[in-house]
């Protein structure tokens, strides 16, 4: 009877030790789950995060006049047109939205566009799309505080040759009433300016 007694005595120590080990565990998984979540949302929230350089896009929502002016080939006449540029900040301030309306070689011109600040990649990020094409531009760029611009690189397609062609295009921010638009594409490795505009307002 007595050695009964104590094998039920050994046997619920065990249970009460591997209880406890087993809760033991069971917080140190929950630990863990709570710090990997934690460290989730904190990355996520960086990167979702509106900053200085989204703030400094948004000094240029509004309305604005374009004038541009185009180059089919180096040391061809240029041809002008006007446009109007609209820009607003979209989803909570991340992102610049720009609408054009106007003409280009006497046909109604329409483009829209998306630059934007990656958190992470440390670089702006421009989209570009309109009416004389069905193809996106995209493009990479850094901002130059000395100059107050940002140079983006990229590729474009290029109908001529059914190629795409690289791109340099700066966006300077001459002041709150005057930027600055140029862009340059490399054809059989030479780089040349096709674009610019005069942004007013």
């Amino acid at each position: 009877m007595k050695k009964i007694f104590t094998n039920l005595l050994m046997m619920m120590f065990l249970l009460s030790v591997t209880n406890v080990i087993a809760q033991e565990k069971a917080e140190e998984a929950v630990g863990a789950q709570n710090a990997a979540a934690s460290a989730e949302g904190a990355a996520w929230e960086k990167y979702m995060a509106v900053g200085d350089m989204h703030r400094m896009l948004a000094e240029a929502d509004g309305d604005w006049k374009a004038e541009m002016e185009f180059w089919s080939a180096p040391g061809a006449p240029s041809e002008k047109s006007t446009a109007s540029c609209k820009n607003e900040m979209i989803l909570g301030g991340r992102y610049q939205q720009s609408t054009f309306e106007g003409s280009v070689m006497g046909m109604p011109f329409e483009g829209k566009g998306l630059i934007g600040y990656d958190n992470l990649k440390k670089v702006f990020i421009n989209t570009w799309i309109d009416n004389m094409g069905t193809g996106v531009s995209y493009s990479e760029g850094t901002y130059d505080p000395k100059t107050k611009s940002i140079t983006f690189k990229g590729d474009t397609m290029d109908p001529m040759s059914g190629k795409m062609v690289k791109t340099r295009s700066v966006y300077k921010f001459v002041d709150d009433a005057h930027h600055l638009f140029e862009m340059y594409m490399t054809y059989d490795g030479k780089e040349v300016k096709t674009m610019a505009i005069n942004y007013t307002r």
